[in-house]
């Protein structure tokens, strides 16, 4: 058995995503996810105060993970916008969201932020700051700002319905969403 001293507080947030992706929020239980990492639920205790405090922090997690490391990772990159936004969808739709649960943890983020505020205030937040940085990119490939807001909208919106659609294999989350930032792309250069 695992003790509590080699697990770290992000394996228990993983966990825990990985908890909400298939159960839902209520799914999100230390006794459930103490079973899932084959450890006492007294160990869930050595990492956070309550489930409450868990939840709180799977959020700061994923705003930074998710949102906040990605976008620090592309500008690290010396490459104009334009391969800054492909470098964005390959981000968005690589490997990085396994451990949490898949392509199904965002969605499972945005059920959960319908009914919980401190949910819906972190995804406020990180999709302000998701399709803020879009549109900025947009901006840097000589789109104007309301163009930028556009297209920024329509791509971040079109990742999220592929991720649902992809989950159930229905779309190919990368190479659709991929061939969308072409045409976006496209417009621009084909006036």
């Amino acid at each position: 058995m695992t003790t509590k001293s080699t697990l770290t507080s992000d394996d228990w947030i993983k966990a825990a995503f990985r908890a909400l992706t298939t159960g839902g929020v209520q799914a999100i239980r230390a006794e459930a996810i103490a079973r899932d990492l084959k450890v006492s639920k007294g160990s869930f205790y050595w990492h956070f105060k309550d489930v409450p405090d868990l939840k709180a922090k799977m959020l700061a997690h994923w705003a930074r993970e998710a949102t906040d490391a990605i976008i620090a990772e592309i500008e690290a990159v010396e490459v104009t916008a334009q391969e800054r936004l492909r470098l964005l969808v390959h981000a968005a739709t690589d490997e990085r969201s396994l451990p949490y649960g898949g392509l199904l943890t965002d969605g499972a983020v945005r059920e959960w932020a319908r009914f919980d505020t401190m949910a819906a205030m972190t995804l406020k937040s990180v999709d302000e700051r998701r399709l803020g940085y879009i549109a900025d990119l947009l901006g840097h490939c000589g789109f104007s700002s309301s163009e930028s807001r556009s297209g920024a909208s329509a791509l971040y919106g079109a990742l999220i319905g592929l991720e649902a659609l992809a989950a159930n294999g229905l779309a190919d989350l990368r190479g659709d969403l991929l061939r969308l930032l072409e045409a976006l792309l496209g417009s621009r250069t084909s006036r």
